[in-house]
């Protein structure tokens, strides 16, 4: 019961703190900038005054336009419950999750595309289609990078090999990763995935409205008011998702765990500081090289399975 306790106040951190966490990466590209930037807190303002406010909705839109948003939050949520936070793995965990996890995520990207077009935009079915490209570029390289951490779950003593949490709990991470090059390739995946999954430079720009060359904030552009705080929150959660599966590859297995929850915040917060400092000094890139970046990821994936099952 204190380990279930543990792990809900961990989650209640993370929901928390998943827009401070935007808050982060915004400041430190206004510090690059030279400027003083929007306070930390500002997507709580933002969120609380967008769900004060209306919502537009053209005629023309189905129920799928309203759904969109709200299906995006709840995926995204889903997901965060099947993680193991600050060292405790989810008492929702069970065999194959992580294929859930996966389609979780997947689900609410397609409802989020659905909404785009049925709004009747041909602007708005240009960036679905776009949306649609580069994510089912992006699950392989997931998929992967769960299959060779499960391989390392099987070889060792895991009641739980195919869950997120039994892939998680007991990995070794990058201080035991002498000999298992395979360990330093899926955290580079998976950063490269966070960047793709949740709209990030140098792949893409939250705060660009150029047309040609904006991907997922062209399928948002007709939403406003509760829907809008929706897809921003939902963004943090995801955000926050994947920062969490990079944060436990530097934990200590022999932390208690109230100390592992600690270096795991850092680390999450650490990750954001990396991805402010990575928006502030790189260009986006043209999007044909973003279908070269996540082939690179795929390729990485393979190599960091193929390795898994030699070390075996």
């Amino acid at each position: 019961m204190n380990a279930l306790h543990f792990f809900f106040r961990s989650l209640a951190l993370g929901i928390l703190l998943a827009a401070f966490f935007v808050g982060i990466i915004n400041k430190v590209k206004a510090f690059f900038g030279g400027r003083k930037g929007k306070p930390f807190f500002q997507l709580y303002y933002d969120i609380a005054k967008l769900l004060g406010k209306g919502a537009v909705i053209s005629p023309s839109t189905t129920w799928i336009f309203a759904a969109g948003p709200l299906l995006s939050l709840v995926t995204a949520y889903l997901a965060l419950l099947l993680l193991p936070l600050g060292g405790v793995p989810s008492p929702l965990a069970f065999q194959g999750d992580f294929i859930l996890v996966a389609y979780l995520l997947g689900i609410g990207r397609f409802f989020m595309i659905l909404a785009a077009l049925d709004t009747g935009s041909s602007f708005e079915g240009m960036g679905a289609s776009r949306e649609a490209c580069f994510a089912a570029l992006a699950e392989p390289a997931l998929f992967l990078c769960f299959l060779a951490l499960a391989v390392i779950g099987i070889s060792g003593e895991n009641s739980l090999p195919l869950s997120i949490s039994g892939m998680f709990t007991n990995l070794p991470g990058i201080a035991g990763a002498k000999g298992r090059p395979e360990i330093l390739l899926i955290p580079i995946v998976l950063f490269l995935l966070m960047l793709v999954e949740t709209s990030r430079i140098p792949v893409d720009d939250p705060n660009t409205h150029l047309e040609l060359t904006m991907i997922h904030e062209v399928i948002v552009l007709d939403h406003s008011g509760p829907d809008m705080a929706f897809i921003q929150y939902a963004s943090a959660l995801k955000l926050w998702f994947f920062a969490s599966l990079l944060a436990v590859f530097v934990i200590p297995p022999q932390l208690t765990p109230l100390a592992k929850l600690g270096v795991h915040t850092a680390t999450i917060l650490g990750i954001a500081i990396i991805i402010g400092i990575l928006e502030s000094t790189m260009a986006r890139i043209r999007l044909l090289r973003i279908t070269q970046l996540l082939g690179g990821a795929n390729t990485l994936a393979v190599l960091a399975l193929l390795l898994t099952l030699m070390n075996r």
